[in-house]
């Protein structure tokens, strides 16, 4: 079943442009629906500030805010018209990471862009990435702040470790995988046995086979190195392959457990180059 409703989250940085290209095309290759959400920001003023400049300030971010969703919405509306998609403009005021899973919900699939750590825009303030991973209950695909993305989607690495975050992604991801004509499927350091969380005796050949019955061209690897971090094997093998994509569950573990410790969902996000669909 393809995409009929992608959501793609707007707003004014650098990033952006090439976060609605990737959006624009995988709407023309569903023929989805595109809507754009853009949602004006929130700035802190200190009390003391306000109580002085208060009337200069309110107009100040208005003006500010205004000028940003103007940019927005034209950048979004010509890329939708250079890609011919149908589409759709919404604007939203508020939280921000709880205006985007709002409406997020709603779509088929949410499109966002990862986190620059050197950006001070509120997507970075308010760690919007990482929160609609685990909120809006539906698959987040990822797109890089470096880098353009013109052809995604055809040559697809998933990781898998036979996790129910895996299994969702896997599933997630079939519109997309049913389209590609390379799908490798890699599992690293797999657990041997046959439990919930075991991979067989051939790691990844039970989910390769189950995708193979959805006419998807998957070929299971399985790579090993305990001292070798996921998220960088994962990447390398990505490199390796000519991957344009990668499919992934996210969070195994607690948010807060890969804060602390670390995990390969924390490092692809931070070192991503291609983009990245993620599940929980």
């Amino acid at each position: 079943m393809p995409f009929k409703d992608i959501l793609v989250y707007v707003d004014n940085t650098a990033q952006c442009p090439a976060r609605l290209e990737v959006a624009a095309n995988l709407a023309v290759e569903h023929g989805a629906h595109l809507v754009g959400l853009f949602v004006h920001p929130r700035t802190n003023v200190p009390g003391f500030v306000m109580a002085q400049y208060g009337s200069q300030i309110a107009q100040f971010q208005e003006e500010f805010a205004r000028e940003a969703h103007d940019k927005s919405k034209t950048a979004f509306e010509n890329q939708c018209r250079l890609s011919g998609v149908s589409f759709e403009w919404r604007e939203a005021h508020g939280d921000l990471v709880e205006a985007v899973s709002l409406h997020g919900r709603y779509a088929d699939l949410l499109i966002t862009g990862q986190i620059d750590p050197e950006s001070d825009d509120q997507a970075a303030r308010n760690n919007l990435t990482d929160h609609l991973l685990l909120e809006v209950g539906r698959p987040v695909l990822v797109v890089p702040y470096a880098g353009r993305f013109p052809v995604i989607g055809k040559n697809i690495l998933v990781a898998w470790n036979g996790s129910r975050e895996a299994t969702r992604a896997v599933n997630d991801a079939l519109p997309l995988l049913t389209r590609a004509t390379q799908v490798n499927v890699l599992a690293v350091n797999p657990k041997p046995g046959k439990g919930a969380r075991g991979h067989g005796e051939v790691p990844g050949a039970d989910i390769c086979l189950h995708l193979a019955r959805h006419d998807v061209p998957a070929v299971c690897h399985h790579i090993g190195g305990e001292d070798m971090d996921v998220g960088d094997m994962l990447l390398s093998r990505a490199a390796e392959e000519g991957a344009d994509m990668m499919v992934m569950g996210a969070y195994g573990r607690t948010r807060l457990t890969e804060l602390v410790l670390g995990g390969a969902t924390r490092h692809i996000m931070q070192h991503m180059t291609v983009p990245v669909l993620f599940s929980h």
